[in-house]
């Protein structure tokens, strides 16, 4: 019987809940200002960011939208461009029938760290919901993943939030 309830309680937890919303996640941008720009390893950190983004946020119930390469390359008319322009990464979202649209730079300043930037655009509104900067100290790739993990924490500190407010009921007598 204990064996039971637990079984039922961890599906539980691990079950995406119904209002969780549907996230779609672009392909992240390098933003290198070092002496040596664009290596082969800071590529490859910076395609590999994505992927573990979303594997995160799945493991955390949130249900990913995926959004094409050509699709992103159409609507991106640069470097820094979906990134800049909300509106524009909206229309991705609400192409894709996503919700929000999670767009993301690595950006490194030194070689000794780096920042993960996310931004959080809702789809219907067009507008920046919020912004995450997690700091990356050295290039290992499990110091990424930790980034990536801390991104997690914070975009499900934002959605509990979201919806504390979303269900809030005002007294009105």
């Amino acid at each position: 019987m204990i064996i039971r309830l637990f079984l039922l309680f961890f599906l539980g937890l691990s079950c995406p809940a119904q209002g969780q919303p549907k996230l779609a996640v672009l392909d992240f941008e390098l933003k290198d200002l070092t002496l040596a720009p664009r290596i082969k390893t800071e590529i490859e950190r910076t395609a590999a960011i994505k992927p573990m983004l979303e594997t995160q946020l799945q493991q955390a119930g949130y249900h990913i939208i995926p959004v094409s390469k050509d699709q992103q390359q159409f609507m991106d008319s640069g470097v820094g461009y979906l990134f800049n322009h909300h509106d524009v990464a909206a229309q991705l979202a609400r192409a894709n029938n996503a919700d929000f649209i999670l767009v993301g730079r690595l950006h490194k300043p030194s070689f000794l760290f780096a920042y993960l930037i996310v931004q959080l655009v809702e789809a219907k509104s067009g507008k920046l919901s919020e912004r995450w900067v997690v700091e990356v100290k050295g290039p290992q790739k499990k110091l990424t993943y930790k980034g990536v993990e801390s991104l997690v924490v914070k975009i499900n500190a934002f959605f509990n939030d979201y919806d504390a407010l979303e269900n809030r009921t005002f007294n009105t007598n």
